[in-house]
């Protein structure tokens, strides 16, 4: 006579006894938490279907719901995957990053960057869509992220190349009419000029000081391209000249002292903001960090973790750390407004002394 053993408690349940409504897990499908996706999977007996966590169908009863460790236990249920959160598939957060990923690539292989239209039809997605989903994972929209590469990869060929013809190949120009139409708005200057080391360039910019100092604000045609702190101007135009090393630094008229007064107005009362353009020159992630920071208002901190979760890159902490030491506007990119995950001050630029200045003038309103 053939005997039925008892099943073993399957090892994919903190307890096989114990009822669903009870297990720890099913609080997190109640909340449809997508960050439980990946770590099991729930099937409904009476659909007999299986899910992801994070799936926005209407809640099971939890009696008619069993929960697994494994996507191999949950397929051996005999359900089929959910057509709505599709199970089988990585997450969601995954799929749209491998998307953002593929689109990355398309824009850098393309000589010029393709249009929006053309690369969400390459995804599958509609133009809009696929816009919230770029500038949600990376922080910069499509168009910004294109031009941050052409700069980049650029700023590479016109270094390692013996004239600007063979950069311009390099840089992945077939055409010099296009290469030297974009090539002075990604360079600020003509190719030749940046080759020679910003010589020719014209860089206004005038000292001056505020209650945290010395200051520097400095200009080229496009917008601010420093704002310096320090306590004597001296080091700040020798910064200024070490960035621009074979610019033509030009001290600034009239007219460039009243836009030193109302940088100087807005660091003595932040609130006011300061709506001036800005010429930021930096990588595609130190763009992303810095546009983050500006998102933050006036009177409010934030941690470096929190801003590598907004820009989409949870694990480059350090890496924010980094962009928010490069700055080079004080102030008008407020990386005074970040601290360590424990609410310490951490490091600051422009001196420890100056950003907790800062933070209480913003707080004082």
């Amino acid at each position: 006579m053939l005997s039925i053993l008892p099943r073993p408690a399957p090892d994919d349940a903190p307890d096989a006894s114990l009822p669903t409504a009870e297990d720890p897990r099913w609080r997190r499908i109640l909340a449809r938490d997508a960050a439980a996706d990946g770590l099991f999977w729930y099937s409904v007996v009476t659909t007999g279907v299986y899910c992801r966590p994070s799936c926005a169908s209407r809640a099971a009863r939890p009696e008619n719901v069993r929960i697994h460790g494994s996507l191999d236990a949950a397929r051996a249920t005999g359900c089929r995957p959910c057509r709505r959160c599709r199970p089988d598939e990585p997450p969601r957060a995954a799929r749209n990053a491998a998307l953002v990923v593929r689109a990355c690539r398309l824009m850098e292989a393309a000589e010029e960057a393709p249009p929006l239209d053309t690369l969400a039809a390459g995804l599958g997605l509609s133009p809009a869509h696929f816009h919230r989903l770029f500038r949600a994972a990376t922080g910069l929209t499509p168009r910004d992220y294109a031009a941050a590469h052409r700069a980049r990869r650029l700023h590479a060929a016109l270094a390692r190349s013996s004239t600007v013809t063979e950069a311009m190949y390099v840089a992945g120009f077939n055409s010099s009419g296009r290469f030297y139409e974009a090539a002075e708005g990604l360079l600020g200057m003509t190719p030749g000029a940046w080759r020679a080391g910003g010589a020719g360039q014209e860089i206004r910019f005038a000292l001056g000081t505020c209650s945290l100092g010395a200051i520097l604000v400095a200009a080229t045609d496009r917008g601010l391209c420093a704002i310096l702190i320090g306590d004597a101007p001296g080091p700040l135009l020798d910064d200024l000249q070490d960035r621009f090393p074979r610019a033509r630094l030009v001290g600034g008229d009239a007219g460039f002292e009243a836009l030193v007064a109302q940088v100087v107005g807005f660091v003595e009362a932040p609130r006011l903001g300061l709506n001036l353009p800005l010429d930021i020159q930096g990588t595609a992630f130190q763009q992303r960090v810095w546009q983050a920071l500006r998102a933050v208002p006036a009177g409010e901190t934030v941690s470096y973790t929190e801003i590598a979760r907004r820009i989409g890159a949870p694990a480059a902490v350090r890496a924010v750390a980094g962009a928010c030491a490069a700055n080079p506007l004080a102030v008008a990119i407020p990386c005074h407004r970040v601290l360590r995950q424990d609410g310490a001050l951490s490091g600051y630029r422009w001196g420890i002394a100056r950003k907790e200045a800062l933070l209480a003038r913003e707080r004082q309103g």
